[in-house]
């Protein structure tokens, strides 16, 4: 059986995942961080056993040697077994509405939609050219955040700017965390035992960073991310939608460079911002009780996701299935309870004892809620991994 890797670069880590295809089982995963800085990390779980390596890595070439050579060392894989390297890259712009295998023109385009995401597409790219030079007899596949976005119809991905903005620099929504949604939808088809093309989905991608899609005729309908995956819900760091004018407000009379700015924005807002405590959730429920500023904090979010939902449905026409992934939506009841509650006047309704659990797929709405409400672990490495050896086989490789 082949070993295809997954691959999610970022500018100072990597993560990855080994994957035994097409058996779809997990081999090793892990992650390099702190890549560029004193004591760089590698971590990896292969055989139910954790190593850890403390060590300066120079850079991604350097991390990625490291990982292969512990491949090498524990009997995970040697370089001749992985025949398949799949990237997660973040904006793929309209140049791209599927993964792709990559040659020079692919990579040419990545580093030329840097703009559109410039912490993530450069070290998107880095990780594919240094994975191209040390496996050169792996296919290499990207696969884009964005392109399950791309059937957004036109009303739902163009902002009402003069239209040239978007014919000479592509100004539209390009929404994120595609693949994610992606899996999740076709995963609740399959519990649900429906095809996907006659649900009316929600997807609910809660983590630090957060996004909700409408999926309509198997289709993504529209996304809460906008240009940049600034915009949409408040997030652990991110702001969310602010009205422009007043970021230009602030920037006047705080002197700020755009720069910071948008620094700001994407670093110091969203939940660390409003409650002045921290980013993490689970750190503001612990003192909500006693600290206004964390259950302020607590309460816009969940009104930012009702906003969402609400609009999402009646763009829609109705919702069939409501369905949270990520890192809150998997761990924290307490906020898929919160959310769904709000539902309680549409006949949506939580089945409290199915919604006690941490990570585990299932429907978790009362038999008679008018729409189902499902806790759906994603696995963006294992979509990746089924994208690489469907475009292998498309290739006769």
């Amino acid at each position: 059986m082949a070993k295809t890797l997954a691959i999610n670069a970022g500018s100072s880590s990597l993560k990855f995942q080994l994957l035994e295809m097409p058996a779809e089982t997990v081999i090793a995963k892990g992650q390099i961080e702190r890549i560029g800085l004193p004591e760089s990390v590698f971590t990896m779980k292969f055989n139910g056993e954790k190593t850890e390596i403390v060590r300066d890595i120079a850079d991604h070439k350097e991390a990625i040697e490291e990982m292969l050579e512990q491949f090498r060392a524990q009997n995970v894989a040697d370089k001749s077994e992985i025949t398949g390297v799949g990237h997660r890259v973040v904006a793929g712009g309209e140049w791209f509405n599927k993964s792709v295998i990559v040659d020079e023109e692919v990579l040419h385009k990545i580093h030329r939609l840097a703009d559109y995401a410039p912490l993530h597409n450069p070290a998107n790219a880095t990780g594919i050219e240094v994975f191209q030079e040390l496996l050169p007899d792996a296919i290499s596949v990207a696969v884009f955040d964005t392109a399950f976005h791309q059937t957004l119809p036109r009303e739902n991905y163009l902002y009402p700017l003069p239209y040239e903005y978007y014919t000479k620099y592509g100004a539209r929504k390009y929404g994120a965390h595609g693949t994610s949604h992606r899996y999740v939808a076709e995963r609740t088809a399959d519990i649900l035992g429906k095809p996907l093309e006659e649900l009316k989905i929600i997807t609910l991608h809660l983590g630090a960073g957060a996004s909700i899609t409408a999926i309509k005729d198997g289709k993504s309908f529209d996304t809460s991310m906008g240009f940049t995956p600034l915009a949409g819900l408040m997030m652990a760091t991110r702001a969310g939608d602010v009205d422009p004018s007043l970021i230009y407000y602030i920037q006047e009379r705080e002197g700020l460079s755009n720069g910071e700015m948008l620094k700001i924005l994407n670093n110091k807002s969203g939940l660390l911002g409003v409650s002045t405590l921290s980013s993490d959730m689970r750190d503001l429920e612990e003192v909500a009780d006693t600290n206004e500023h964390a259950k302020l904090a607590l309460d816009m979010f969940l009104n930012r996701v009702i906003r969402y939902l609400a609009q999402y449905t009646f763009e829609m026409g109705g919702v069939d299935a409501i369905v949270f992934t990520a890192g809150i939506g998997e761990n924290a009841a307490n906020v898929r309870e919160d959310i769904i509650d709000r539902l309680d006047f549409l006949g949506i309704k939580l089945d409290k004892e199915a919604n006690n659990v941490r990570g585990v797929e299932r429907v978790i709405s009362t038999d008679d809620s008018t729409a189902k409400v499902l806790l759906v672990p994603t696995n963006e490495e294992l979509e990746i991994a089924r994208d690489v050896e469907r475009l292998k086989a498309q290739a006769g490789k």
